[in-house]
This record gives C-alpha cells, sequence and structure tokens, in this order.
C-alpha cells in the first residue's frame, strides 16, 4: 500500500519531504522530555535509567500509533503535567509506593481508554464547565513553576511564617536556570525550531565547563536496558485499587480527558483537520491511541503519556498527515540508544523547559469568560488550591464545589447540568469520607 493512499498526502495538500521536516521539527520541540521526565520522576525514587527507556518507548510507539490509526500529524510523549503530579504529588507527598503510582498509572489508562473508545470521553467534555478545565491548567502550569525553581534553589523553604522565600541568587544553578528561562522566552518568539532542546544542550555545556558536579565519562552510545532496577511490569494493579487511591486514578483521567483533548483539538484545528461540523477528522481514533499510550506507561514504568502541545510546531512546518507523526516516533525510538548524554545533563538545564511550560499554561487565564463570574472565580479557585495544596485533585474538587455552590447562591443554577453536580457531589463526599489522598 503506497504512502499517498494511506495518508492521502495530496488530498491534504502535503508531500513526504513536507511531512519529514514537520516530524523533525516537532521531535526537537519536545524531545527535551526524554532528559525532564527521568530528572523528575529520579527525584520520587523511581530509577533514572529505567525511566529514560520507558519514556522514549512510550513517546515512540505512542507517535507510530497515532500515526498509522489515526493518520494525525500529532506526537505523544509522557505528559509533563502528570509526571509532576506523580513525582511530587503521589510519591513524594502522599507516600505511594512507586509500583502502586504506576498500577494508577495503568488503571487511569485503562479507564481513559474505555471512555475514549465508547463515546463517554464526548459527552464528559460536553458536560464539564470549562472554567474548570482552564482552572486546572493554570494550577498545574504554577505547580511546575513552583516544583522547577525550588528544585534548583531559585525558591527555598522560609521559616519566618510564610511558605517561600528566595534562594541564593548568586549560585551557578540559580543564574543558570533563569538565564535559560530568558534565553527560552528569546528563542520562541523568534521560532527558533528546537529552543528548548539547544538551551538544555547549552547549559549542560557551560555545566561541564564549570560545574564539578557535571563529569563527562567518555560514553555516547549504549544498547538500551531498563537497567538492574527495572520498572518493566512491575506495576501493582491490586494496591492501586484501593480506595485511598482511587481519587488519584479519578485525577489523572481528569486531568487528561481536558488537557489531552484540548491539546488534540487545538493542533488539528491548525493543521485544518476539522470537519465542516468542527469536530476532529479521525479524532475518535486520535483520543483513543492517546489513551491507550498511557497504558505503555504504566506497563513500561513512566508517567501517563498525552499528545503534546509541541506538535504545534510540525504542523505550522506543513505537518497534516500521519507521517509527520511517525517521523517523531522512529527518532524517539532511535534515542533509546543515547542515554548516557541524556543522563548528562544536570536538573538546572532542564528547569527552563519546566518553568517554560508552566508559563505556557498561565495563558489559560486568557480563556476565563469573566462575563461569567461564578465559573470564572471557580476555575481560579481550582488553580490556585492546586498550587496551595500540591495537589490537583483537592483543587478541581475545590472548582467544582464552589462552582455548583456559587451558582445556587446566586440564583445561576440553571447554567449547571447533571454531570457537573454529579462530579462535585462525588469529589467532595470522597474528602468528607477521608479516601482522598
Amino acid at each position: 500500500m503506497s504512502l499517498e493512499k494511506t495518508f492521502e498526502l495530496t488530498k491534504r495538500g502535503s508531500n513526504v519531504r513536507q511531512e519529514i521536516i514537520a516530524g523533525l521539527t516537532t521531535f526537537l520541540a519536545m524531545v527535551y522530555s526524554v532528559i525532564v521526565v527521568p530528572n523528575m520522576l529520579s527525584a520520587a525514587g523511581f530509577p533514572a535509567e529505567s525511566v529514560f527507556i520507558a519514556t522514549c518507548l512510550v513517546a515512540g510507539l505512542g507517535s507510530i500509533l497515532i500515526g498509522l490509526w489515526a493518520n494525525a500529524p500529532m506526537a505523544i510523549g509522557c505528559a509533563i503535567s502528570l509526571t509532576a503530579f506523580t513525582a511530587f504529588s503521589l510519591v513524594l507527598g502522599q507516600g505511594v509506593s512507586v509500583p502502586v503510582a504506576l498500577g494508577a498509572v495503568f488503571l487511569m489508562g485503562v479507564v481513559f481508554t474505555l471512555i475514549s473508545a465508547t463515546g463517554i470521553r464526548s459527552w464528559i467534555l460536553r458536560n464539564l464547565p470549562s472554567s474548570i478545565a482552564h482552572g486546572a491548567g493554570i494550577g498545574i502550569g504554577l505547580f511546575l513553576l513552583l516544583i522547577a525553581a525550588n528544585n534548583v534553589g531559585i525558591v527555598v523553604g522560609n521559616q519566618a511564617g510564610l511558605p517561600v522565600k528566595l534562594g541564593d541568587f548568586a549560585s551557578f544553578p540559580v543564574l543558570m536556570s533563569l538565564v535559560g528561562l530568558a534565553f527560552i522566552i528569546g528563542l520562541e518568539k523568534m521560532q527558533v525550531k528546537g529552543g528548548i532542546l539547544w538551551v538544555i544542550i547549552a547549559i549542560t555545556i557551560a555545566g561541564l565547563i564549570f560545574d564539578p558536579n557535571v563529569q563527562f565519562k567518555g560514553e555516547i552510545f549504549r544498547l538500551p536496558t531498563f537497567g538492574e532496577q527495572s520498572l518493566f511490569l512491575e506495576l501493582d494493579i491490586m494496591g492501586a485499587l484501593q480506595p485511598a487511591i482511587l481519587p488519584v486514578v479519578f485525577a489523572l483521567v481528569m486531568t487528561a480527558v481536558f488537557d489531552a483533548t484540548g491539546t488534540i483539538r487545538a493542533v488539528a484545528g491548525q493543521a485544518n483537520l476539522l470537519d465542516k461540523d468542527g469536530q476532529i477528522i479521525n479524532g475518535g481514533k486520535a483520543l483513543t491511541a492517546d489513551s491507550v499510550s498511557s497504558l505503555l506507561s504504566g506497563v513500561f514504568g513512566t508517567a501517563p503519556a498525552a499528545v503534546y502541545i509541541e506538535s504545534a510546531a510540525g504542523t505550522a512546518a506543513g505537518g497534516k498527515t500521519g507521517i509527520t507523526a511517525v517521523v517523531v516516533g522512529v527518532l524517539f525510538l532511535l534515542m533509546l540508544f543515547f542515554q548516557p548524554l541524556a543522563s548528562l545533563v544536570p536538573n538546572y538545564a532542564t528547569a527552563p523547559a519546566l518553568m517554560y511550560v508552566g508559563l505556557l499554561m498561565l495563558s489559560n487565564v486568557s480563556k476565563l469568560d469573566f462575563d461569567d463570574f461564578v465559573g470564572a472565580m471557580s476555575g481560579l479557585v481550582c488553580g490556585v488550591f492546586i498550587v496551595l495544596t500540591a495537589n490537583i485533585v483537592t483543587g478541581i474538587m475545590l472548582g467544582f464545589a464552589s462552582l455548583v455552590i456559587g451558582r445556587l447562591v446566586c440564583g445561576d443554577w440553571k447554567k449547571l447540568n447533571v454531570g457537573t453536580v454529579i462530579i462535585a457531589v462525588v469529589l467532595v463526599a470522597f474528602y468528607i469520607g477521608g479516601w482522598a489522598i
């Protein structure tokens, strides 16, 4: 079967060369994830070597799946926001073991796949308020900013009654992180392809020169291996089925439903892949491929997967078919052989990327409709309390509760729907019952 027939190149106004360039562009825009994800999860006790291999496999196989099955120019990888939740809220914050956390990721993938394949995901989106979705994006962005800034010492614990204060501003990690963030912002404004990756490389080189803790041991290539502390098939599904863990699975599903679906729609719109009714072409297949990838995350041992917003870099470069995604997937599989280079990167080289992604997510504020005061405020309640409690599900619960109660108090109850009320009641019940983490 020819590429033309399989991927509808002429029909979509593209060609193989254009698709390959788009795939390379997307890969350069998101390859930082194979450095950032192991760094974040290793801080929570995950073995970095195993996570690197798992992250490359999920991104490689997931991107190839969505490319071949849905013919979509979208790349899949381990979601940075859900990586932060898994590492800092679930494992470090709540003391959940790594195998149980992976079990939760797998269950999230199962539920996510079921609701995507059966159309329930579309029903949920029609019945849930966009203000809470945008609020969750704001909160996760702030959460990422706080985590990244704290990891390199930009902000540290404060004994003077307030939670945080400025760290040692003159320290090498702090200066490199802040300079790197400024460079990323400038390069992204100039639309430099792979700007995030170039900044990570530049700071790593600076670390090799000026930081004695960063040392190159002469190894570039290595045959892929999960290492002695392999997380492959180490997930504890029964442990994740405990009542106390189920809210975590719900939080992961909720976050993924809004985050991933919104990303897929945005990228599809940019690539002109919406039909006359404004629906995504092959949208059902794209949504399911996206959710199936999180099943792989649980099996291989890494964070939940999602379509990357960086896919927009590839569609901007002309990507219109699944060839773009397949190229990205193949390149991630090749990354399996470059593990020594990835493990060389210090955390202050990846912190600017995390902070930048966090700042991008804060743009959700502009999507809040302040003409709907109760909705906008509820979204902000959700976002702010995700950060203040370091827990995504807590922010979502408070956002839903604020929305329902606020609408009832001001007489806007007609704007509520059954789905919103049910989810609000279920979430509040989880907390009142003491089941929530």
